[in-house]
């Protein structure tokens, strides 16, 4: 594996050609056509295992909030119980509490019903009320690969200062930036030890949902990276 992760999005088994040749490292399965990230059917996480040897994370998620109710806490937990028996490697998941803090509790609840199974925190953590704060409950948790963040909820475009300003040792080979992540990005987020990037619409022909992952767009980003950071010495 190269020492930049590129995750790469997909919602149907006909992306993961494009993501896999392209250099993927890593993919992420969501709901087709789904805006804010919805948790996809079993039966297309098989699919998109069978077409990979890459780890699949899948995502965890009922509705458009970041909270969840008892009732749907239960479907969570048997749809990554789902996902684990279709093959996929971890899932993906983030919850807030009443107060925006993250909800060490909840998640807590989740890991110990999907024991050894690694997770990405998603980007809830852009709506919370103190970001650092977040982080220092975040690293707490137990089998954290990855927090994929944009320093907002409205994307890299408007939080990629806060979410440099954030970034620290501690925390750094956690960080996955993504949610508008652009090319004239990379070279900073590299330079401050980033070693994730996630991408979606980037490696799509005009950042369409209704086209596949293109393995040309993903291997421009695999090349990027790894010059970028051949060129730092790292």
């Amino acid at each position: 594996m190269s020492g930049v992760v590129l995750e790469v999005a997909v919602s149907d088994p006909r992306d993961v050609p494009g993501a896999v040749e392209g250099g993927a490292d890593r993919l992420h399965v969501v709901v087709p056509g789904s805006t804010c990230g919805l948790s996809p059917e079993p039966a297309l996480v098989s699919a998109v295992c069978r077409e990979t040897e890459l780890p699949v994370f899948v995502l965890l998620r009922l509705n458009e909030s970041w909270s969840t109710t008892g009732g749907e806490f239960a479907r969570l937990v048997g749809l990554g119980e789902d996902y684990v028996a279709c093959g996929a490697a971890g899932v993906a998941f983030g919850f807030l509490d009443a107060d925006l803090e993250i909800d060490t509790e909840t998640c807590r609840m989740l890991l110990d019903r999907l024991p050894n199974v690694p997770w990405t925190f998603h980007h809830a953590i852009d709506s919370s009320l103190d970001p650092r704060r977040s982080w220092r409950r975040l690293l707490g948790l137990p089998r954290l690969v990855a927090v994929r963040t944009a320093g907002s909820p409205r994307g890299l475009s408007a939080g990629f200062d806060d979410l440099l300003a954030t970034i620290t040792p501690e925390n750094a080979g956690l960080v996955m930036p993504g949610g508008g992540l652009a090319a004239e990005h990379v070279p900073w987020l590299l330079e401050a030890g980033v070693r994730q990037l996630h991408l979606g619409g980037q490696v799509r022909p005009g950042g369409s949902a209704k086209a596949y992952v293109d393995a040309g767009y993903v291997r421009s980003w695999r090349s990027m990276a790894d010059d970028l950071l051949d060129g730092a010495g790292r």
